[in-house]
């Protein structure tokens, strides 16, 4: 069994022990503070149409998401009716959740080493920064992830993954990340 209490995620100590102190270098930073690091990871799987033909599809994505993740999903929800496309307010329309701590650095490794390898033709993910030092990237399929029984799942979502960084600049978050070992194809 796992010693929860003496339990460091393996990202966090490569953080605290190594990358501090080469972004600390790389950029000229006049303190530890200064150094940007990761601040959450948010995750979102919208289920558009099929949850509103079948309303256990967005049940499901929260099941899945929760899965993913190892914390409680939450079911986004409709802010207005639009009937067009038989939506009401408050139908539940897919499901979020949002990391951060021991759980945050976790999934990161997972993203990193494991899913982002089981994914057909990966050939890297594209830098796409807001401007912020925030990166933003999508799966096609959340089914790459170890904690996604293949046989049961009934339907395959897409997913959106947010990483929030402490960062001024889109070149120290992508510094970061790159000495976290994401696959940047550019």
């Amino acid at each position: 069994m796992l010693d929860t209490a003496n339990y460091t995620p393996r990202l966090k100590a490569l953080f605290r022990d190594e990358i501090k102190a080469k972004l600390k270098e790389e950029f000229s930073y006049g303190n530890d503070m200064m150094v940007p690091r990761l601040d959450k990871i948010v995750l979102n799987i919208g289920c558009g149409a099929e949850a509103v033909r079948d309303s256990k599809k967005a049940k499901s994505a929260v099941e899945d998401l929760t899965r993913i993740s190892g914390q409680q999903a939450v079911a986004t929800l409709a802010k207005k009716s639009i009937a067009g496309f038989r939506v009401r307010e408050e139908m539940p329309l897919g499901a979020k959740v949002t990391l951060r701590g021991d759980r945050m650095y976790e999934f990161l490794d997972r993203l990193i080493t494991i899913a982002m390898p089981r994914v057909r033709d990966f050939r890297g993910v594209k830098p796409s920064f807001d401007g912020r030092g925030n990166f933003a990237m999508g799966l096609k399929e959340h089914i790459v992830f170890p904690e996604i029984d293949f046989d049961k799942v009934d339907e395959v979502w897409g997913m959106d993954i947010i990483i929030t960084t402490t960062a001024k600049t889109d070149a120290e978050a992508k510094a970061l990340l790159k000495h976290f070992n994401m696959p940047f194809n550019a």
